[in-house]
């Protein structure tokens, strides 16, 4: 009988932590792709004017698959946690959302919209080192317990040796949690690579829209594949850090 008594109330404790869990609410606060393309890896730093080219190429366009993952992510993936994400018309048509401007000391003028794409009706908050903008977005959200940041970024890597090789790119998603205050308190980097390949003749790329996008929209397929298998994982780690 004792040891039936004990196994109710743990059975009520862990039901009521589970419910807890459940009740707390987070906003998503930004949801863009990095269009700059990491070539570090298979091209020398005087390559990174043809990035910076291609990216302000109106070709160059991510809008697709950026859309396809952020469906994905909230319809899919985010059902993994153990919180609620608020419904994404109330963070972008939030009307102190609508009017922040995010602290981002590269961005002169237009030259940020041309290196990263958000989601509709987003902000493109960049992952700086002072956290002011994550204190900023979380005091805009009193009904929710925390902020979310979930942002693409790319990186091509060479397959073979010598004067003709195989290039690939790979796209990984950076998911971010901070608490009512602005901490960081869970953070994830998950990667995948595309199975198409490009190719690179005497150490240069072919850094145009044409060969580069196909890579980038099938790395993303390929992300999205292995998130199905690592959510749930993903989502047992984030759980509690609020």
């Amino acid at each position: 009988m004792k040891k039936l008594f004990i196994f109710f109330n743990l059975s009520l404790i862990f039901l009521s932590a589970s419910v807890y869990a459940q009740d707390k609410k987070v906003a998503v606060v930004t949801f863009y792709a990095d269009k700059q393309i990491d070539i570090s890896r298979v091209a020398t730093k005087s390559a990174e004017a043809s990035v910076t080219k291609l990216c302000n190429d109106p070709d160059f366009d991510m809008s697709s698959f950026l859309k396809n993952f952020h469906d994905q992510f909230f319809k899919n993936y985010s059902k993994k946690f153990s919180f609620q994400l608020l419904p994404e018309r109330e963070v972008i048509d939030n009307s102190d959302y609508k009017d922040f401007v995010p602290n981002d000391p590269a961005a002169a003028g237009a030259l940020r919209d041309e290196l990263t794409l958000a989601a509709k009706g987003y902000k493109v908050v960049l992952p700086l080192k002072d956290k002011g903008n994550e204190k900023k977005l979380a005091n805009m959200f009193a009904s929710a317990d925390g902020i979310m940041k979930v942002y693409l970024d790319f990186s091509m890597e060479k397959k073979g040796l010598g004067g003709v090789a195989l290039v690939k790119v790979n796209a990984s998603v950076h998911i971010l949690l901070f608490d009512k205050n602005g901490k960081k308190v869970f953070s994830t980097t998950e990667t995948a690579i595309s199975q198409l390949t490009g190719s690179q003749i005497a150490g240069i790329s072919f850094l145009t829209p044409k060969k580069v996008l196909p890579l980038c929209e099938n790395a993303v397929d390929e992300l999205m594949i292995k998130l199905q298998d690592d959510m749930p994982k993903i989502a047992a780690k984030a759980d509690g850090k609020l």
